[in-house]
């Protein structure tokens, strides 16, 4: 399992994959990623020391991600996120949260108040019919500039059957709307019951990736390991 990558395209910045408890949710369909926990917080803060020890400031930009949200991860590994920061020189740092955590974003602002935060959230669709009752990811909200409100990157995920060019398109476009950044995730094969669809990728490969691929707000990940951490 790689946890600490370089991403030197759009946006250059170090990423971490940490460890934490797990993901207080754990009911989107199409996701096992939560299975990288554990209720050990001694081994689960040695292991992310290990990945925040590799982070060297070069682009003053840090990305943090764990298999749910930042909120789980113990108090001695956001001490230390803090400190190599700090020590690093680093004024951006990227954290993902899931929607259930709405409303702590603002006191985590307020404890990382010296550093540029920017909150991600798995959105993965506007489309709040395919999003709750297809994919079940727990956003009780239709409307897109709530949802935005204190957060200022997405996640989408799209290759399922049921999307289109159009409903590509249009997460797209409200995506640029309402976050700063998003982050176009293809789906990928896992153990869950979501599989990936061939046409659908296909007609995302044909329509939607030449006109955004070199989008500076957007990443794409092809592959769910293209940022260079995870296995």
């Amino acid at each position: 399992m790689e946890r600490y990558s370089v991403i030197k395209e759009k946006n250059p910045r170090e990423i971490v994959l940490l460890r934490g408890r797990g993901c207080i949710y754990k009911k989107c369909a199409f996701c096992d990623y939560h299975t990288d926990r554990s209720d050990n917080e001694k081994e689960n803060f040695l292991l992310n020391k290990s990945a925040l020890e590799k982070v060297t400031g070069r682009y003053s930009d840090l990305e943090v991600i764990n298999s749910g949200s930042v909120f789980e991860l113990d108090e001695d590994t956001f001490n230390l996120i803090k400190s190599v920061c700090k020590n690093k020189h680093i004024k951006t740092i990227h954290f993902e949260s899931h929607y259930l955590y709405d409303k702590r974003i603002k006191s985590l602002r307020e404890e990382f108040k010296d550093f540029n935060l920017k909150m991600k959230l798995g959105l993965e669709t506007f489309d709040y019919d395919f999003r709750e009752n297809f994919l079940h990811k727990g956003i009780n909200e239709h409307n897109p500039e709530v949802i935005s409100r204190n957060f200022d990157e997405a996640n989408f995920l799209f290759g399922i059957c049921g999307q289109t060019v159009q409903s590509m398109e249009n997460d797209i476009k409200l995506g640029l709307k309402y976050f700063e950044r998003i982050c176009l995730n293809i789906m990928c094969k896992n153990t869950t019951g979501i599989k990936p669809d061939k046409n659908v990728i296909d007609s995302f490969m044909d329509y939607i990736y030449p006109k955004y691929r070199d989008n500076n707000r957007i990443d794409i990940l092809i592959n769910n390991t293209d940022f260079g951490v995870g296995d």
